[in-house]
């Protein structure tokens, strides 16, 4: 097995353009942590692109960062700090899930898989602040698409085909990302003894009112968050950011309307910080041995008795975020059976329910015999192939990482 290690967009393309024309696949990776996401890859060759790094251009005023694809996550918001800034789409941290705490995440890894924690459900995902890239197709191409502006318009939006596309397309060399200023203050209300049954309700009531919750999520009875933090079974949890008396004035407007739904407690700045952390990490799921993780988005007012379905059906933990829309489930892995049980329940009884489930841990066997990702409708799958085709004929980055034959 060999590793290319270039250090610059030039050698990036010598790379892939000297592994298309031996037509051997490459696996691309920068730091690694999400090796194990997505089906198994068995190539002969490593694209690492961790010299890719650093932060190139950053202008606080604009509300705009470059920097390589390769720029550790942790550096990256580092700097966004010093200016009072954050990634609005909280990207989430999965290295205690996937068993990779040893390598450090890369901002050009969270876009290539668009990853978003708990905010997306009021900032919107990565990809919608995915602002611009330089890259090398599968074909030994430089190309590039966006800008460096909030407001670009340049054609095709390609920054959005690219997140998500789990190195499939494209390696990443450079990425431009749109900053928002961080919240003066935050603070989570606190609602335990909530019945799964009314917690979509409570999470559906708060996010439809004017109170801006940019956090809602549900630990249901028998599941819980392995930190310090006094927190009891059933426990729904709303967040608000903002300015300090807009944020006290919304808690306390919570706490008034919903007060009947269960015990009420507030967590204040560090507490809350760290409560949402957790749910970004899944840690009520992540210490739970070597049950496989799913990761099921749904209709929020579904959600919780997706989960309850899960667990009664295949001996599950599970948890809600999104207010209801995001459904995390460990279960026992069962093959294709564990597979069918939790696509069938998005289906439901009549067959005609809508969402996805995507694997997120499981043994390296289980991700080669069951589909990772959600399976496409046939003509949307037709698109992929055409996409692929277009970017990467060869399919010489990561061959079969999203799809079979993909």
């Amino acid at each position: 097995m060999s590793r290319f290690l270039p250090l610059d967009i030039n050698q990036l393309r010598d790379a892939v353009g000297e592994a298309l024309a031996a037509e051997e696949p490459l696996e691309v990776l920068a730091g690694g942590s999400k090796r194990g996401l997505g089906r198994p890859l068995q190539t002969p060759h490593t694209l690492d692109l961790s010299a890719l790094s650093g932060i190139r251009d950053y202008a606080p005023s604009e509300l705009v960062l470059t920097a390589g694809a390769a720029t550790p996550l942790a550096e990256v918001e580092r700097a966004l700090d010093e200016a009072g800034q954050l990634l609005a789409f909280e990207p989430p941290d999965w290295r205690g899930l996937l068993g990779a705490e040893d390598v450090e995440p890369t901002l050009g890894g969270v876009l290539a898989c668009n990853l978003s924690g708990s905010r997306r459900i009021k900032a919107g995902a990565a990809r919608d602040h995915f602002l611009g890239f330089r890259a090398v197709s599968g074909r030994g191409e430089i190309f590039k698409a966006g800008g460096k502006v909030v407001k670009n318009v340049t054609g095709y939006d390609l920054s959005k085909l690219m997140a998500g596309s789990y190195g499939t397309l494209a390696a990443l060399e450079e990425v431009t990302v749109k900053v928002l200023p961080r919240p003066e203050a935050v603070a989570t209300v606190l609602f335990a003894g909530v019945a799964p049954e009314g917690a979509g309700r409570l999470m559906g009531a708060a996010l439809g009112s004017p109170h801006e919750v940019s956090g809602a999520a549900y630990l249901p009875p028998g599941t819980a968050m392995p930190l310090a933090l006094p927190l009891r079974p059933g426990t729904v949890a709303l967040r608000v950011e903002g300015p300090a008396p807009s944020v006290a004035f919304r808690r306390d407007a919570l706490l008034r309307e919903h007060g009947a739904a269960g015990e009420m407690q507030v967590l204040a700045d560090s507490q809350s910080i760290a409560f949402w952390r957790g749910i970004g990490e899944v840690a009520p799921l992540a210490g739970l041995g070597e049950r496989a993780v799913w990761r099921v988005s749904v209709a929020p007012a579904r959600g919780a008795a997706i989960g309850l379905h899960i667990a009664r059906e295949l001996d599950g933990a599970w948890f809600l975020d999104w207010g209801g829309g995001l459904v995390w489930a460990a279960v026992a892995e069962q093959g294709d059976a564990g597979s069918g049980v939790i696509r069938a329940a998005i289906r439901g009884a009549d067959g005609h329910g809508t969402g996805h489930a995507t694997l997120v841990r499981g043994s390296p066997a289980l991700r080669r015999s069951v589909p990772v990702f959600e399976p496409a409708p046939a003509p949307l799958a037709a698109l992929s192939r055409r996409v692929k085709e277009a970017f990467d004929p060869k399919h010489i980055l990561n061959p079969r990482r999203l799809v079979e034959g993909g």
